[in-house]
């Protein structure tokens, strides 16, 4: 890959036709991904707008019940909102649900399907902001939860991102993302793939090189809540990708990962 501004107009192109075909990528439906989460036992479905399931997840953030009413909650990399407006059922008219986007076309049909939200559920606390995840458009100590569904292995600098999601928590608040890892490393033929990054692997950190960034960020609490193996076909036949080599079988994995703010003002815990 290139320097950081090609990178995400790469993205940025990529992502918009998605959003302009109102298709799958990445893990989606289209692609038979086992890594894709099919517990839809969060989802509200009365409420669910069709158009807001792009089929670009890699795991699901919200099924370890860590928001609640009345919270804050920014999503990054928002996409068509599927994300946020469940959340923003979850935190009710008392909370708020902020998705980021850094895809114009992403954040058009979101606005559209925000409308439709609205008109099923009454509820007008969802919001969508247009910005860059390593540079969040939140003051800081905002956000009561930061979550994320297989974003931040696209951003350029995964560092930054971490840095800002802990800049944006309030002190306490939670981090829960799903994301890709990689198990190898990758050959040079695969870093520099276009295909290969917009569809989430080779933009992706080692594991072990990705929970460190957590750490370096200032978390605590950091714990693995669900571990799959991402396939091969679940890139194979996405469409942004086309064609993969056997190479890349066993290369990654979706994780879902939670971490916490804590600032240790009176050595315990923010409860004295």
């Amino acid at each position: 890959m290139t320097d950081k501004n090609s990178t995400h107009d790469m993205v940025k192109k990529a992502y918009g036709e998605v959003a302009k075909k109102n298709t799958s990528c990445g893990c989606g439906p289209s692609s038979g991904a086992s890594c894709c989460s099919t517990d839809k036992s969060y989802i509200i479905e009365d409420h669910i707008i069709p158009e807001s399931e792009m089929g670009l997840s890699c795991g699901n953030p919200l099924a370890f019940s860590m928001i609640k009413k009345g919270d804050t909650v920014i999503d990054l990399g928002s996409g068509g909102g599927k994300d946020v407006f469940m959340t923003a059922e979850i935190v009710g008219s008392e909370g708020r649900s902020i998705g980021i986007d850094m895809t114009h076309e992403m954040l058009e049909l979101a606005n559209k399907n925000a409308l439709k939200f609205t008109e099923k559920t009454g509820l007008k606390n969802v919001e969508f902001r247009e910005g860059y995840i390593e540079k969040l458009p939140v003051d800081d100590n905002f956000a009561d939860a930061v979550i994320s569904n297989c974003v931040i292995n696209l951003a350029t600098d995964k560092q930054a991102v971490f840095n800002e999601i802990y800049r944006s928590l309030k002190n306490g608040g939670n981090m829960i993302v799903s994301d890709i890892v990689l198990e190898k490393p990758l050959s040079e033929e695969m870093k520099n793939s276009e295909s290969l990054y917009s569809a989430c692997v080779s933009g992706a950190l080692l594991r072990d090189q990705y929970l460190k960034c957590i750490e370096n960020a200032g978390f605590k609490n950091i714990k693995i809540l669900s571990d799959k193996k991402y396939g091969v076909t679940q890139v194979g036949n996405d469409p942004i990708t086309g064609e993969v080599k056997d190479e890349l079988k066993d290369c990654a994995s979706s994780i879902t990962i939670t971490a916490q703010k804590f600032i240790f003002t009176c050595g315990c815990y923010g409860k004295c």
